[in-house]
């Protein structure tokens, strides 16, 4: 009987998310107790023919300490460090990631090394916030790129993409397996990547329509939802049935300009009231201009004489003073816009000073 009501409630949740046009909430949601987490570690790099680290203090230290690992008791003044790069390895480990799973992992010189090409990383441990050591890194670096040329001064050299940062794909064994919880008490949490009420609000609505009684809001971005008895021991079914459910997100009316690349973003939500604009630019040349001056004939000690001068011209192309109505989308916005044969950058102006004047009624962001 509770196989029946299980199957039944999964065709269910199934016909509801095939009949939405939102976005799953696995898709703008996140499992409380299922997140990622952060891993660091320090290592050496080694075989970079004579194009790592120079005689730095800690990298001739980390050699020494290595070799001592496996007995050999070398001097440090004796160490040449030009084939070896200290580096920081880093990576993230995925929930519920098990010992003997592999991870991606990345290699970046800390030192002065030309490069990191064709090195290989030696057995480095990775470390979580704890202090305690997670996975364990190693292998061949490679870094999508190159640095060559030739040696001695006046040679020239090659660079292709950033020889100093690399990667190991799979390069780390996972030793040890992070505790993770998602249900606690028959409830789990979903939280909102982008917090909203009326996201939270529709959230739950949407949950509640499958799983009756299921799910509350309890703030912008957190959704508190019960396990069904139905779903008792099948926890993994249920939290894959939720992520299926389609919802439409809202979103905060915003615009976002991106002044270095001339880029500008706006949400659908933009909305501008009653506002007359007018934009005109003014060009000026500067010209810098040359003449000779040619003494009199038959004239006595009469020399040529260079004369510099300037040249100034201003113009300024007709402007436009239009009354952009209220608008109900960006949409019109935009086609308001380009109607007055504006660039890029000449929009941007025109967000700023409609913020200041108060008709933009939206978030403006300067990025």
């Amino acid at each position: 009987m509770r196989v029946k009501k299980f199957i039944s409630f999964l065709v269910a949740a199934l016909f509801v998310c095939g009949s939405s046009d939102g976005a799953r909430i696995k898709d703008i949601t996140l499992v409380e107790g299922g997140r990622e987490n952060q891993l660091v570690g320090y290592g050496l790099v080694v075989g970079l023919a004579g194009k790592g680290d120079s005689q730095l203090t800690y990298t001739i230290q980390s050699i020494a300490n290595a070799l001592q690992r496996f007995g050999v008791n070398v001097p440090a003044s004796t160490i040449k460090s030009n084939n070896v790069a200290a580096v920081m390895i880093t990576a993230t480990i995925e929930p519920f990631a098990k010992p003997g799973s592999k991870l991606d992992v990345t290699v970046s010189s800390i030192g002065d090394a030309q490069t990191i090409q064709g090195g290989v990383l030696v057995q480095t441990p990775m470390l979580g916030a704890d202090d305690v050591t997670y996975a364990v890194a190693q292998g061949p670096v490679a870094i999508g790129g190159f640095l060559g040329g030739s040696e001695g001064s006046g040679g020239a050299s090659v660079q292709k993409n950033h020889p100093t940062v690399g990667v190991i794909s799979g390069g780390a064994l996972i030793e040890r397996e992070i505790a993770a919880q998602i249900v606690s008490n028959k409830q789990l949490e979903l939280l909102l990547l982008n917090p909203d009420y009326a996201s939270a609000a529709r959230a739950a609505e949407a949950i509640n329509e499958v799983f009756p009684r299921s799910a509350i809001a309890k703030d912008a971005s957190t959704v508190n939802v019960t396990v069904p008895n139905e779903y008792t021991g099948y926890e993994v079914n249920f939290v894959a049935s939720l992520g299926a459910i389609e919802v439409v997100p809202d979103n905060t009316a915003r615009v976002v300009i991106n002044e270095r690349t001339g880029t500008i973003i706006a949400t659908a939500n933009v909305r501008i009231s009653t506002v007359a604009v007018s934009h005109g630019s003014l060009t000026i040349n500067i010209a810098s201009t040359q003449a000779a001056s040619q003494p009199n004939a038959f004239s006595k000690g009469g020399q040529t004489q260079l004369l510099k001068g300037t040249e100034t011209t201003a113009t300024e192309q007709k402007g436009g003073f239009k009354v952009v109505e209220e608008l109900p989308t960006i949409q019109e916005v935009a086609s308001a816009m380009n109607a007055l044969g504006l660039s890029t950058r000449d929009m941007m102006a025109i967000f700023q000073a409609m913020k200041t004047a108060g008709a933009l009624q939206a978030d403006l962001i300067l990025e």
